[in-house]
């Protein structure tokens, strides 16, 4: 890059002349042989420091969210089926599709790279700008999250506040500047709350299954379950409610998009998602069945369902003390989500701005920490702005679908030019090295047009307002509107951006 010539022997040739001399690389410290690296010693380097257990961890705490299960249990029985519905169509494609082309491509940028090499450079760059946009919303949407079921830690003079924007906002605002910090100082930092988050994610659900069983067993269910009150009902709230579930299965590309800070990313991001892959489908369905069991659905709320059914299970079987200890993890393990998919997301603008499709300054390392500090800090920003304009003319728990819903399309974008991708790729050359999904090319392209169909349907379904919402008018103008700003701002930023790298000269790129 221009003006860091140091920085610029370390970007280069990611794919061994398939870029054609562009400096599309983040590092080659192990994907090239010792007479390809012409590495400096005092250019800041992305750091190999994410071992298996850390990415394990680091899909838990970002795939994992205790809020779906909440949202779940509020829509009654029925979601057990839509669960299952959802890992078939979301989870198991999105699971072999990360598998395939994350072993093709292992490089820093995941999602970004893998569109990219299937579709060229406006479709990566569209689909890495959405991913990174729809966090902006997810950020918030997460830390009201972590807000709400905090006030469990106080009891009732606490859950006063349940319907109190500003102490929503200000808890959003301080959790975005806690996250932003432990990313600037570094992987190393970062994982570390990456990890205290999934652990913090396990144990309440865990908790929560247990005392579920020991109620059950001890007073019988809250909930009725029976073939007709498991089936799911198709109307207008069991459709919108249908992206909610599948958009809870995502997330299993944020890994492979610090693909250069993983040891051995090519054997270690498959194993990962093996192992993770079911607990992160047994958490869901359990959680979802203790909390049925646990309160009736109607009881039930997106935003504190989960802590209402473990706080009334514990006051049922005599474990008061359980409450406060459960919500005061979840709020962690949530915090430690945001962490997670801020350090993952942060990577998109930086190989961006390498890339030359954003400001050069996008694709900068710190000197000291070695991380992209103005991808974390714009993208933190911004976010800050959603968590405050999100609240606007409606009230905390209407703020809180709203937010979820503007995620939803934003975020499914990104996944049908992933699924394409994987179609797409199945026609290309293929090393010894690369993790073919079993079954060869026909199971790779079913598989790819199941997940597809599932994002696009889940896209136009998200697009319907809360049942339940005073200003439905509204909420289909933020949602809708909101996404296509989102893609209007991608589109003149990659045309501004390609304008800007036309004018450097070749010798300073």
């Amino acid at each position: 890059m221009t003006g860091d010539p140091g920085r610029r022997a370390t970007v280069r040739d990611r794919f061994e002349g398939r870029t054609h001399g562009r400096t599309d690389a983040l590092s080659t410290r192990t994907q090239h042989p010792p007479h390809h690296r012409h590495v400096t010693t005092s250019a800041p380097q992305l750091r190999r420091v994410l071992t298996l257990r850390d990415v394990i961890m680091f899909y838990v705490v970002a795939v994992v969210g205790t809020r779906w299960i909440a949202s779940a249990a509020a829509a009654g029985p029925s979601s057990i089926f839509l669960w299952v519905l959802a890992c078939i169509g979301m989870f198991i494609p999105s699971a072999f599709t990360v598998l395939e082309l994350s072993s093709r491509y292992p490089e820093e940028g995941g999602i970004y790279v893998w569109t990219k090499e299937a579709f060229g450079e406006f479709a990566g760059f569209m689909t890495g700008w959405l991913y990174w946009a729809s966090n902006l919303v997810y950020f918030p949407g997460l830390l009201y999250f972590a807000a709400g079921n905090l006030l469990f830690v106080g009891g009732p003079s606490w859950l006063a506040h349940s319907n109190d924007p500003v102490y929503f906002i200000v808890f959003s605002l301080l959790g975005l500047g806690l996250t932003l910090w432990v990313n600037i100082v570094g992987v190393e930092v970062g994982k570390v709350l990456n990890n205290i988050g999934a652990w913090a994610t396990w144990i309440p659900v865990a908790l929560l299954v247990v005392m579920g069983f020991v109620a059950w067993v001890t007073f019988g269910s809250a909930t009725t379950f029976t073939l007709e009150t498991m089936r799911p009902q198709w109307d207008m709230k069991g459709l919108a409610f249908w992206s909610t579930l599948a958009f809870g299965f995502g997330g299993l590309e944020t890994a492979s998009l610090m693909g250069d800070e993983i040891k051995d990313p090519r054997r270690t991001v498959p194993r990962a998602i093996l192992l993770a892959g079911v607990g992160v489908v047994a958490v869901y369905i359990l959680g979802t069945l203790a909390t049925l069991v646990a309160l009736p659905a109607e009881d039930a709320t997106g935003l504190q369902g989960i802590m209402q059914a473990i706080d009334r299970t514990a006051a049922r079987i005599g474990l008061g003390g359980v409450s406060a200890v459960s919500a005061l993890m979840i709020s962690i393990g949530s915090i430690g989500g945001v962490g997670a998919w801020l350090a993952a997301t942060s990577r998109l603008p930086f190989v961006a701005g390498i890339d030359r499709t954003l400001p050069a300054a996008f694709g900068k390392l710190h000197p000291k920490w070695g991380t992209p500090v103005l991808a974390l800090t714009v993208q933190v920003v911004i976010a800050a702005v959603f968590t405050v304009l999100g609240q606007a003319g409606t009230s905390v728990k209407a703020a809180y679908d709203i937010l979820v819903n503007m995620v939803i399309i934003a975020f499914f974008v990104p996944y049908a030019f992933m699924y394409a991708a994987m179609i797409r790729v199945q026609w290309k050359p293929v090393g010894e090295e690369v993790r073919r999904v079993p079954g060869g090319r026909p199971v790779a392209v079913l598989l790819g047009a199941l997940g597809f169909i599932t994002v696009a349907v889940s896209i136009v379904l998200a697009c319907l307002p809360p049942p339940d919402d005073p200003r439905p008018e509204l909420a289909v103008i933020k949602v809708v509107g909101s996404s296509l700003v989102m893609v209007a701002i991608g589109v003149a930023l990659y045309y501004f951006g390609r304008r800007k790298g036309r004018a450097v000269p070749a010798e300073g790129r």
